[in-house]
């Protein structure tokens, strides 16, 4: 461990050649507290005392008989390969729509038939839609998106019923809503128009008095 340094290494091999018991555990107290001055970014971290003990330990090459309030690791502990970490099942050509559209996928499949059903089909459908757009940087077809629903949820969801996602109440639902925000908006501008015109008429008012008072 270079990090330590060379004195830190000759401390701890001459703490091992201590023939008392208590000396040794009495040296190896101070060189913990030496090694925590000299990588002082190691108190940052949680359980930083610990560790120190443990690389006190590795430097002495696994052969340190002290009293320490941590039980020292093994050779085999440390040379242990950590264990493999489990990736979501979702992978391969499909791996772009990500986890949350299996969780509404799941949700959809435990509905029962109904309205609320189909509409949580049309909302997944357009989500995995835009994700695939976004993914490939290409357009991709509604039959291309049905077909990958349906491979998903195992055959229990299918949209070959409607035509397109452009013609279902998703689309004219989210589609009306904009178009009324955009109307209002438009609304309020028009709105507000007459009343900036009046300003501006009542300002050149002032202006063209103020001029005939100083002629």
């Amino acid at each position: 461990m270079p990090e330590y340094g060379r004195i830190i290494q000759q401390l701890v091999e001459r703490c091992k050649e201590l023939s008392d018991r208590d000396e040794r555990s009495e040296m190896a107290m101070a060189i913990i507290d030496f090694m925590g001055q000299r990588n002082p970014q190691l108190r940052d971290e949680e359980n930083y005392k610990h560790k120190l003990w443990d690389h006190l330990f590795i430097l002495a090459n696994y052969d340190l008989d002290v009293d320490s309030p941590y039980p020292f690791p093994t050779r085999e502990q440390l040379a242990e390969k950590p264990k493999t970490m489990e990736y979501p099942k979702l992978q391969g050509d499909f791996k772009f729509y990500g986890k949350s559209i299996l969780q509404l996928i799941e949700k959809a499949i435990e509905l029962e038939p109904g309205d609320e059903k189909e509409a949580l089909k049309e909302v997944i459908a357009n989500n995995m839609k835009k994700s695939y757009n976004v993914y490939n940087k290409e357009h991709v077809t509604d039959d291309v998106i049905f077909r990958h629903l349906k491979e998903l949820s195992d055959n229990r969801l299918d949209l070959t019923n409607i035509e397109s996602l452009e013609k279902s109440k998703i689309y004219y639902t989210t589609n009306s809503n904009r178009n009324n925000n955009n109307r209002s908006n438009n609304n309020n501008r028009n709105q507000n128009q007459p009343n900036k015109r009046r300003h501006n008429n009542n300002n050149n008012n002032r202006s063209n008095t103020n001029n005939n008072n100083r002629k």
